[in-house]
């Protein structure tokens, strides 16, 4: 892995790492020991060694830059050796808290990426920028375009990069990394499950489907207190979604993909309804659904485990992915 051996690298590393580095930060070399080094994959990124503070187990921050040329960070743990191996991208949504969110992840879905990793994969949690409400549904996919007022052959971008565009640039990212199979990639997310984003396979668990079956969330019912959408039936989101275009993008999708929902989710109707215009379509897709008090359940979380370890229905949804993403990515 190269270091910081010239003086421009050393002063680039100051800059990027400076602002992370002061008193109380997360990455505060003093209590964990972090070192850091620009490494390549399909562009170069920064790679800082971490520790989670609970365990002292190792993972790695990469700060990978997206089409527009920011960065976003991601939490990854693998396996000993050179690989290659099938990697999972795992990731809640909810863009923000920048490098707090992978730190505080890693102590969360400890014991999801603990057992990812023991059966071979490289796991990763993502995170990317903030969510503009329905603009997914509103623009066409940016493009880079020729530079025609300052030249210089510098280029501009088409429209604004969006949260779902850092998760393809994250994907891009995975599969340049030397110690990943490009063609063994899988996520647990929706919006990026089209052929042009590379993935091999999904699980939308608990899929945040809303943008993507272009649901008028406007005229959906609420409960009490207004915040939280009602949709449990089926039906209903079929009224409120556009079914022409939901449709339209259902039929781009070229991977396996297994839909999994939770009994009484206030979304639950939007998950079926994926999973119906799936199959419909002739997609290769599974549906399953299962009957658990917590949002997130699948995912294992720190916060959900009873006594430390899953419940027997976490154990059930965790063996059924794990069986779909084994026959997907490893069966390859």
């Amino acid at each position: 892995m190269p270091t910081f051996q010239s003086p421009l690298r050393r002063r680039l590393l100051a800059l990027i790492l400076a602002p992370l580095l002061a008193p109380g930060a997360a990455l505060a070399q003093a209590s964990t020991g972090a070192s850091a080094a620009i490494a390549q994959a399909a562009h170069a990124y920064v790679l800082v060694e971490r520790k989670i503070d609970r365990s002292g187990t190792p993972w790695e921050l990469h700060l990978v830059q997206t089409s527009d040329e920011i960065y976003v960070p991601l939490g990854v743990r693998r396996p000993d050796g050179d690989g290659p191996f099938p990697m999972i991208l795992i990731g809640s949504g909810q863009g923000r808290d920048g490098m707090t969110k992978i730190e505080e992840a890693m102590d969360e879905y400890e014991e999801l990426m603990t057992r990812l990793v023991d059966r071979g994969y490289v796991a990763a949690f993502v995170s990317y920028r903030n969510e503009v409400p329905e603009l997914y549904n509103e623009i066409d996919a940016a493009e880079l375009l020729a530079d025609t007022v300052s030249g210089g052959g510098r280029t501009l971008r088409s429209a604004p990069a969006l949260d779902s565009d850092d998760h393809l640039a994250i994907i891009e990212h995975a599969r340049g990394l030397p110690y990943t199979d490009p063609d063994s990639i899988g996520a647990i997310i929706m919006k990026s499950a089209t052929a042009r984003a590379g993935l091999a396979a999904a699980v939308p668990s608990e899929a945040a489907v809303l943008e993507y079956l272009l649901i008028d969330t406007s005229r959906a019912p609420r409960d009490a207190s207004g915040s939280e959408l009602q949709l449990q039936d089926k039906e209903l989101a079929r009224k409120l979604a556009d079914e022409g275009r939901a449709i339209e993008r259902v039929r781009d999708v070229e991977i396996p993909l297994l839909v999994m929902g939770r009994d009484d989710d206030h979304l639950q109707g939007a998950f079926a309804l994926l999973y119906e215009w799936l199959a419909e379509a002739g997609k290769d897709a599974q549906w399953a659904s299962f009957d658990h008090p917590e949002h997130g359940y699948a995912l294992l979380g720190r916060t959900y485990l009873e006594g430390g370890r899953p419940d027997a229905i976490q154990e059930q949804a965790f063996e059924l992915y794990m069986a779909f993403f084994d026959e997907h990515l490893k069966g390859r």
